[in-house]
């Protein structure tokens, strides 16, 4: 059987194995993170792919000044990676996706079970379908058809299943401490077949802004942290608004290319008692190529600055924590044909004009793998805008057309010759 019919003759296959994948409720730090990994290793070592399955050090790893962050506790995590062996002398192609999901949230939102799977109007409905477990059975399904159909390319084909990438990449910086390296990589992102060659940073922080505790009969004998707060806050949307006014044009198309924002603010402990304490947390971009410790230090001085105009603030300034997820810029090197490829690939299975060529406002395992790895990265998948929300869910078509384009990636990537065609 060729490539073609090997992944023609899997399509039903390939959405069940997306159906079962969703149906794990694989959210960051739970115990089915790591039996969802495990759960993927089973079915390539029964198909017979050569895999590297590992129990990640996590205490270790995390102890490292260039550690990515994590913002959930994790007892253990795993590490797989699949290969197919090349017969020598090309190039390796890695294919990356992670197997995390995000919390479905208020599950009152969602016309169904957040898990279900349910398969309806041609997509496929779940939490993680789009972001991102229809991208990583598309890129599944990729390497199954070579495996198959016995097709031999002369470099080796990866696969690296990996996890904690919603919260800083635990997974990603874990293959690459593992030794495991590519002479290029597509992370099945979902990007509804664009190619992205870069993405913005996104810093997690925290604020603990203080106040003086009173008895709420006679507030103004404290001084409230809320209010403080109200200080705070406008002076970082202008923060915001000053650092997007020119971006770079690989970020054009969004409205605000490098957001910031708070997610989370708790602050008091008693209804009749003046808070004495809030604390704030969220998120904050970093432009492409700007050197975190730059976007933090425009961060803590602009808040240093707010402080200073307030006479409470001044004696008792807000301070500024880095925590969870540190996600810097990142962005596919000029010089590498693999953009190009990847553009090739979708046209020869697709049709109509070369995908376009984006930027994105949000971090991903892109930058870890041209930083640490120095492989040359880009995203390309199935699905876009439904991650992280209710009713999440990833076009069927779009997952064929993917696994398909991948196929045809590989098959002229790891030759280094002129890009075949399905």
């Amino acid at each position: 059987m060729d490539v073609h019919n090997a992944l023609l003759s899997s399509h039903d296959e390939t959405i069940g194995t997306l159906v079962d994948l969703i149906r794990v409720p694989s959210v960051g730090g739970t115990q089915a993170e790591g039996e969802i990994v495990r759960h993927v290793a089973g079915l390539l070592a029964a198909e017979g792919v050569e895999t590297d399955l590992w129990q990640i050090p996590v205490a270790d790893l995390a102890a490292r000044p260039d550690f990515p962050g994590m913002e959930v506790e994790r007892t253990e995590a795993w590490g797989l990676v699949a290969r197919l062996p090349g017969t020598g002398g090309g190039r390796t192609l890695m294919l990356n996706g992670h197997l995390d999901v995000v919390p479905p949230g208020d599950l009152s939102t969602w016309s169904d079970d957040p898990y279900s799977g349910r398969i309806e109007d041609g997509h496929v409905y779940g939490r993680g379908a789009c972001d991102m477990k229809g991208g990583f059975v598309a890129a599944l399904a990729a390497l199954l058809a070579l495996h198959r159909s016995g097709t031999r390319l002369p470099g080796d084909l990866l696969l690296a299943a990996v996890v904690g990438e919603e919260d800083g990449g635990l997974g990603t910086y874990a293959t690459l401490d593992r030794g495991w390296r590519a002479d290029a990589c597509v992370i099945t992102e979902p990007t509804e077949l664009n190619v992205l060659a870069a993405n913005g940073g996104a810093l997690t922080f925290r604020l603990r802004v203080p106040g003086l505790a009173a008895h709420a009969c006679a507030r103004t004998s404290g001084v409230s942290a809320v209010e403080k707060f109200q200080l705070i806050f406008p002076v970082l949307r202008a923060l915001e608004a000053s650092r997007n006014r020119v971006v770079d044009p690989m970020m054009a198309r969004w409205d605000i290319a490098y957001p910031l924002e708070i997610g989370t603010v708790r602050a008091g402990d008693w209804a009749s008692t003046v808070p004495d304490l809030l604390v704030a947390e969220g998120r904050f971009g970093v432009a492409l190529d700007e050197p975190v410790e730059e976007a933090r230090a425009a961060f803590e001085r602009t808040v240093a600055e707010a402080c200073a105009g307030d006479p409470w603030l001044k004696e008792h300034p807000v301070t500024v924590e880095w925590w969870g997820g540190q996600f810097a810029s990142g962005r596919c090197p000029d010089g590498t044909d693999l953009v190009r490829r990847v553009q090739a690939a979708d046209v020869a299975v697709n049709g109509g004009p070369p995908p376009s060529v984006v930027g994105a406002p949000y971090g991903s395992d892109l930058r870890l793998l041209t930083a640490i790895g120095g492989i040359p990265t880009v995203q390309y998948g199935p699905g876009v805008g439904y991650g992280h929300c209710p009713d999440e869910r990833v076009s069927i078509a779009q997952v064929h057309a993917c696994s398909a384009a991948l196929v045809n990636l590989a098959l002229g990537f790891s030759a280094e010759g002129i890009d075949q065609e399905l």
